[in-house]
């Protein structure tokens, strides 16, 4: 499966969810990581006018999770959950996008670590991330 097909199931994926609330768009992938991206309007803002920290965290989160995700030697099987995260706003963002880039410190059986840099548009540091996924096996549905 190419990359842009990848692309595509992920923003398909966002009907109905927060990523879809947020209007968060997976926007690009490599070998190695996987970027998104989100407007910054009054919607995702604070009183103050500034971009919401919860919503740079929501931005954050989804990226690693389907990181992780997309990235799992055996998605049939396992599945990844998050587990910690953490933020450093560094800076705010008033307009424009904010895009993040979720890239593994850590890639095992049972774990995943990511960092995740989001910026603006102009590439300045907005927050920087720490995401611990736990690699699980799947659950078969409870019977009725």
């Amino acid at each position: 499966m190419t990359h842009e097909e990848i692309l595509a199931i992920l923003n398909a994926r966002c009907a109905g969810t927060l990523m879809e609330t947020l209007s968060i768009e997976y926007t690009g992938m490599t070998q190695d990581t996987l970027t998104a991206r989100m407007p910054v309007t009054p919607a995702h803002t604070q009183p103050l006018g500034l971009l919401h920290g919860g919503a740079t965290v929501s931005l954050a989160e989804t990226v690693g999770s389907a990181a992780s995700h997309i990235f799992l030697d055996d998605p049939h099987t396992y599945v990844a959950v998050g587990q910690e995260i953490a933020a450093n706003h560094v800076r705010s963002a008033r307009n424009g996008y904010v895009h993040a880039t979720a890239e593994f410190l850590h890639k095992g059986r049972r774990s995943h670590v990511l960092q995740i840099r989001v910026v603006d548009d102009q590439g300045a540091l907005i927050s920087f991330v720490k995401m611990t996924n736990a690699i699980v096996e799947r659950v078969a549905k409870e019977r009725a």
